[in-house]
């Protein structure tokens, strides 16, 4: 596919660096030069310098052949415009981000009005992401499938876990349940497992289940599943904003620490629910005097790394909260990977994934297609969520007839909203979505699992 990405920044690049190993032809457009030149150089794409939003420009990016028209500049408005210009020019789709609170509540109507394939909000999704996490204490990450009916969680086996030194066959049959272990981390290996397969202590291992059948699975093995009802934020962003409102929904108490005065009013005028501090949320002894040690859950999402690593390793030592730590730059991730930060999160893989979802879906021909898309383990694995259509060549096949890749698992299977995970005897059906967990990145289409 030929695909314009105007802006240069995290998203971005993150964007131009997977879209291109996925084959498509790229071409970016910023208004800064260094940008421009920095991104032509290290990936294999075209770049023009200026304004995105501008006929001209779009028209010598080449906008009247592409297909797809990106638009993920720092400024909503001029976002909403180079989509505008894009469907004007080029009828092509489009995809804008659009992070102010204040269109959030018009989503759908400018969307429909100006013709929008899509468009994502980065904070909202990371907050959505948070309060996924903060569901299940024990979980250092959750993603979602079969519109919430499905979870894919990643948890660490602790020292005198049941699980050590047991293969998965025996762990089935002795904790009954239906749950599917999916995924195994063992040091720098990734592993999709067979039922042999024996785990070790300190083996972080993914699994899929429905929420109920996740949480009593926990409870049979003897890790938290206490609700969480304390939390504290540090830092009064959007995404912190758009957290709070979503947490008090679910009737959690909220503190949020915030440095400006004029932010702390602004969200006690649209939190009113929440306790606003104005300080220095860096600050050990305002971290103490304001609860962190009866906390349960501690969300360190200020604009700097190095703040949100300092005080989620803080907030482990002082309290046993669970704690969710903010990371933009993936420079050092093998040095964040060996801190116990609790659950990691990049916004702009978050964002990244919303829409290569959709580009993947773009491309189908035989009519399945990419529903869901989740990059786990640095890009090493992939959980994908199909739509069966009407001519997937793996209806009405069980399982265990069909010849499948190597390195991948059929984990769940969504039937009109009964959650199955299946065995060797299942097959999958028309209108059936199914989950799909792999080390083989870039599928597109439900047939792409066959050999």
């Amino acid at each position: 596919m030929r695909i314009i990405i105007v802006g240069c920044g995290n998203v971005g690049s993150t964007l131009t660096e997977q879209l291109s190993k996925e084959g498509h032809s790229i071409t970016v457009i910023d208004r800064d030069e260094e940008r421009v030149e920095s991104i032509t150089n290290q990936y294999d794409v075209m770049g023009f310098i200026g304004n995105g939003a501008s006929f001209n420009v779009q028209n010598e990016a080449g906008i009247s052949n592409a297909d797809l028209l990106i638009a993920v500049t720092t400024s909503d408005e001029l976002n909403l415009l180079c989509c505008l210009i894009a469907k004007k020019a080029g009828n092509c789709n489009t995809i804008a981000r659009v992070r102010n609170p204040i269109y959030n509540k018009e989503i759908n109507y400018i969307k429909e009005e100006l013709g929008l394939s899509m468009v994502i909000n980065p904070e909202l999704a990371a907050a959505m992401e948070i309060s996924r996490l903060l569901k299940f204490p024990s979980a250092i990450k959750v993603d979602t499938f079969a519109k919430g009916r499905v979870e894919l969680l990643k948890c660490k086996v602790e020292t005198g876990s049941p699980l050590c030194g047991r293969s998965l066959m025996e762990i089935s049959s002795s904790i009954r349940g239906d749950v599917l272990i999916c995924i195994v981390e063992r040091g720098d290996d990734v592993y999709i497992p067979d039922g042999k397969f024996r785990l070790q202590e300190k083996d972080f291992i993914s699994l899929v289940a429905a929420p109920r059948h996740a949480i009593e699975f926990f409870k049979k093995i003897g890790m938290d599943t206490n609700r969480i009802w304390k939390v504290m934020v540090v830092g009064g962003g959007e995404t912190s904003y758009y957290l709070t409102k979503m947490l008090l929904s679910m009737g959690m108490e909220v503190k949020v620490i915030e440095r400006k005065k004029e932010r702390c009013s602004e969200l006690s005028a649209l939190l009113p629910k929440a306790m606003i501090i104005q300080g220095d949320g860096t600050e050990r002894n305002l971290l103490q005097e304001e609860g962190m040690k009866q906390m349960h859950a501690f969300v360190s999402w200020t604009n700097k790394d190095e703040e949100n690593v300092m005080l989620s390793l803080f907030a482990k030592h002082a309290s046993k909260a669970k704690t969710v730590t903010k990371i933009h730059r993936i420079a050092y991730d093998e040095i964040i990977s060996g801190m116990d930060l609790g659950s990691v999160l990049y916004p702009k893989y978050i964002t990244a994934d919303y829409i290569i979802q959709y580009v993947r879906a773009m491309q189908n021909s035989i009519g399945s297609n990419v529903e869901t898309l989740y990059r786990l383990i640095e890009n090493r694995v992939e959980a994908l969520e199909f739509v069966v259509g009407a001519q997937s060549p793996v209806i009405g096949i069980s399982l265990k007839d069909l010849k499948l890749k190597e390195n991948l698992l059929i984990c769940c299977i969504n039937r009109r909203g009964k959650i199955i995970i299946p065995g060797g005897a299942d097959s999958m059906q028309k209108g059936d979505t199914v989950v799909v967990v792999t080390t083989n990145p870039g599928f597109r289409d439900l047939g792409d699992i066959l050999k």
